[in-house]
Formats: C-alpha cells, structure tokens, sequence
C-alpha cells in the first residue's frame, strides 16, 4: 500500500485560516505540508525576542524586524520565522506578507525544531532564491549560516559560537554573534 499526501496550496491554506480550521493549532505550511509547529520554551521566546530588538536597533531604518509573522513563498510555503529581516514596505505589507523578493535574510531559534530547521527549511529557502539563513541551536548555543545557493540548496553551512559576522545585504553592518545566540 503506499501512502499519498494530500498537497494544500496557498490560497487552499488562506481559506483554512479565514474559515477558522486552524484556528486552535500553531501550524505553517511547507512545500504543501501543514507542519505543527513546535511550542516556545522560555530560552526560546527570550533569545528570539532580545536578538529581534538588537537587530532593529543595529539595522534602524535599513530593514523591518519581523518575529513570528508569516512569509510567503512560491514553492507553496508559508512558514514563520522567528525572525524575519526584510525590506521597508509600509502598508503593502497589508496586502500580503513577504515575498522572497523582500527577504534580506531569516533567522530561525531551534530547540526540538532543530532537524526541520536545519534540513527541510534550508532547503525551501534555498530553492526561493533567499541568500542567506541563520539558525540558533539553543542545545549547543551556537550559530549556522546558510549562504550560497548553488542547485536549489545552500553550498555554505558556518557554525560560529562567538565573534562577529557581516549580513550579506547589509556588508558595513557588523553583528555580534554572542547577541543573536544568547541575547
């Protein structure tokens, strides 16, 4: 017997959302997949929280710092990313959430998510051309960073635990790690 998936769209998962199915469960939708998404520990909700507010202070009016809200893409996803760092775009963001085209890079923070994090997300944000990805492994306290796309998949993967590294789309901007991994 073999099993079949059944595949959800985007605007399929919108109409869930407005008719309220999901209304009661933390979910987001990958490559067509509703995943439940995993709840927030404390060092979680702390790190991701701290790093968003150190990120807008670092960037000010360069980019919008966006925790926790949904981004769109064309592979059928529409995950949330604990910290989304994207383009200014006011109001337009009221008709639709980020596109790819929006996207200066993601941030996610993962303890039990890890393995999705590491492996099914870096390899949608790949394929949607986003140059650059950073995940927090809150079990071991340091950071990966995904850059370079080559063939849908990112061909660098960095793991620092201290130091400072340079956003590709903002090169003069210097960040330091220890204030995205701890906060």
């Amino acid at each position: 017997m073999s099993v079949i998936v059944a595949k959800w769209t985007i605007d399929e998962y919108h109409r869930m959302i407005e008719a309220g199915i999901l209304s009661d469960r933390k979910v987001e939708l990958l490559q067509g997949e509703i995943f439940e998404m995993s709840p927030e520990g404390e060092p979680h909700a702390y790190c991701s929280h701290e790093a968003g507010e150190y990120l807008a202070k670092l960037l000010a009016e360069r980019a919008s710092i966006r925790q926790a809200k949904p981004i769109t893409l064309p592979n059928n996803s529409e995950p949330e990313p604990d910290i989304a760092i994207v383009q200014r775009l006011g109001r337009e963001y009221r008709e639709h959430h980020p596109y790819p085209e929006n996207i200066f890079w993601l941030i996610e923070y993962a303890n039990s998510s890890l393995e999705k994090d590491l492996e099914i997300k870096s390899k949608i944000y790949a394929q949607v051309g986003i140059l650059e990805y950073w995940v927090v492994n809150l079990q071991k306290q340091n950071l990966v960073i995904f850059r370079e796309i080559l063939d849908g998949e990112y061909a660098s993967k960095q793991t620092l635990t201290a130091g400072k590294i340079q956003p590709l789309a903002f090169p003069d901007v210097i960040v330091a790690v220890e204030k995205i991994i701890n906060s």
